[in-house]
């Protein structure tokens, strides 16, 4: 049993912006269903977790409460990407698309690739089978529109 757990692979380790992004998602995700505080939603995830001391601080409160603020906004600006009625959205992809959109439009000092390769992963650890597809083709969308000259700046650099 002992020799098992040796040849066991270990997990990466979470930087601390992949951490703050869960937890914004985590915070999403119970906004969106409890329609709770925000403050009472950082204060529970705060004090629930041991592993929030070692996600960057910052980026969390700037997601969580920024994407609650924008949330009409980013809802309008994701339904034209969406490939059904936004309600039938799950709360779960619904608050990786908030926190990512949010990052998207509020956020330019983060590459859009590295926002939709973390929501990918995201949906990947908390949404259903298919889910980080669906995340990836709304995000994509979204990215075009919102940071054209980064997306086209992106593509000819791969060609």
């Amino acid at each position: 049993m002992a020799e098992q757990q040796q040849n066991k692979p270990k997990a990466p380790v979470k930087s601390a912006r992949r951490r703050a992004r869960e937890f914004a998602v985590q915070g999403l995700y119970q906004w969106l269903l409890a329609q709770d505080t925000v403050g009472s939603i950082e204060r529970f995830l705060r004090d629930s977790s041991t592993s929030f001391v070692r996600a960057d601080s910052d980026l969390f409160r700037a997601i969580l409460f920024g994407a609650v603020k924008e949330s009409a906004g980013l809802s309008e600006a994701l339904k034209p990407h969406v490939d059904r009625d936004f309600a039938e959205v799950s709360p779960v992809e619904k608050a990786i698309l908030f926190a990512a959109a949010f990052e998207i439009l509020h956020m330019p000092q983060t590459p859009y690739p590295v926002i939709v390769n973390e929501a990918i992963e995201l949906a990947k650890t908390f949404g259903g089978t298919d889910g980080h597809k669906f995340v990836n083709g709304v995000l994509d969308k979204l990215a075009a529109i919102a940071r054209h000259a980064e997306v086209e700046a992106a593509r000819n650099k791969r060609q």
